[in-house]
């Protein structure tokens, strides 16, 4: 059976969706997704490691937007529809993707699911309430689809108001949860981290300690102000503890100037992003990952947590944020802790837990490890996804 993957966010482009549908691609067997998604710089040597699956649009990612745009997205993907005998199509986002999906659906009959991941679904929950036409098309959108695939239980929890407020209160038997993932064979433990070393300052021992990380973009919402309140008290009670914070984003200035005001600027890295091929090294120069993220304004929120998943892949105990969909990603107890995340003292109190007591923290972390291993990682994702289209099809 060939499937059809309509995409906004795809790689080269960075983020948790773009890398859930590049899996996607890169997984399914050979001939049976086809991807469209817009063009992007680099796209072509990018797309070489996907077998011909993908079809870029002839049109950026923000013209997809346009009602241009939308047309020739929705008559393409027609065309690709019937040219590769598509049996489901995926929506990769409410919208702009809703709107081609249900042009394919009018026209050829082929159901479609849509993916749904939490700040989405916020985001068009704004937008109805402010607008006719918005509240119309969002209807139209998750009316007509065959299946939704929530990446959390809390995701679930938000389109199952979503759907009542827009009428839709019956499509709710329509709803499925399937947990994101990593890829256990490039998020290991062991793997050699001298380079990681030089970056951080830590090269031939020197500054050498233990490390607490951060992987975010840096926004409001994913807490690292607040693991850098809890950081003074963290110190007082582990003196070798500095902090490794990668990302950018819109508050890294603000976070810089916090650290200098709590006068742990010296024991903060800042490194702007981290590549993939870098980030399993950074994970493996980690004592404890920390993700504190919390349910920020408008649609601030962790649909997930990929973050957490990939550091536990690394044999790393987690702390992760109580808040939006993090609680399927950290299994309390077992791979981390669960922690109010606007609580610096609760993050104190979970962090030097684990520096405290070595065997603890490497019970959980290979914990975690096995969890990746057995549960949250691509492949199973893939299975579960599948598994979901044959339900739909028949």
């Amino acid at each position: 059976m060939t499937a059809l993957l309509l995409a906004q966010d795809f790689p080269p482009m960075g983020g948790g969706i773009a890398r859930l549908h590049g899996e996607l691609a890169r997984r399914y067997p050979r001939g049976e997704l086809i991807v469209s998604t817009p063009q992007s710089p680099d796209a072509n040597e990018v797309d070489a490691q996907f077998g011909g699956a993908v079809d870029r649009l002839p049109m950026s990612r923000r013209f997809t937007k346009t009602l241009p745009g939308l047309l020739l997205w929705s008559r393409r993907a027609t065309g690709l529809a019937r040219q590769h005998r598509v049996r489901f199509v995926h929506c990769g986002n409410v919208k702009p993707a809703g709107y081609p999906a249900r042009w394919v659906y009018e026209r050829t009959r082929v159901p479609y699911g849509v993916f749904l991941y939490g700040a989405d679904l916020l985001s068009e929950q704004h937008k109805y309430h402010s607008s006719k036409f918005k509240r119309r098309s969002a209807r139209a959108i998750l009316g007509g689809a065959a299946v939704y695939i929530a990446i959390s239980n809390w995701t679930r929890d938000l389109a199952l108001t979503v759907l009542g407020e827009l009428g839709l209160d019956g499509h709710g038997q329509r709803l499925r949860v399937v947990h994101l993932g990593t890829d256990p064979e490039h998020f290991r433990p062991g793997v050699e981290a001298t380079a990681m070393r030089v970056r951080l300052g830590i090269a031939n021992g020197a500054g050498e300690g233990r490390w607490l990380v951060t992987v975010a973009r840096l926004e409001k919402h994913k807490g690292v102000d607040t693991v850098l309140q809890a950081l003074p008290a963290i110190v007082e009670r582990a003196a070798d503890v500095r902090y490794a914070v990668a990302g950018g984003g819109p508050e890294r200035e603000s976070l810089e100037k916090l650290a200098h005001k709590l006068g742990v600027a010296d024991r903060v890295r800042f490194l702007g992003q981290v590549s993939e091929r870098d980030l399993p090294a950074l994970y493996n120069l980690a004592t404890v990952y920390v993700g504190a993220s919390r349910r920020g304004e408008r649609i601030g929120v962790e649909g997930f947590g990929i973050a957490l998943v990939e550091a536990s892949a690394c044999g790393v105990p987690v702390v992760g944020g109580n808040s939006g969909g993090v609680p399927d990603a950290v299994r309390d107890g077992e791979t981390g802790f669960l922690v109010p995340p606007e609580e610096p003292a609760a993050v104190v109190e979970a962090v030097c837990r684990l520096l405290d007591d070595p065997a603890l923290a490497r019970r959980l972390g290979a914990a975690g490890r096995r969890a990746v291993e057995t549960y949250y990682n691509w492949d199973r994702v893939v299975r579960d996804i599948r598994a979901i289209e044959s339900e739909v099809v028949g």
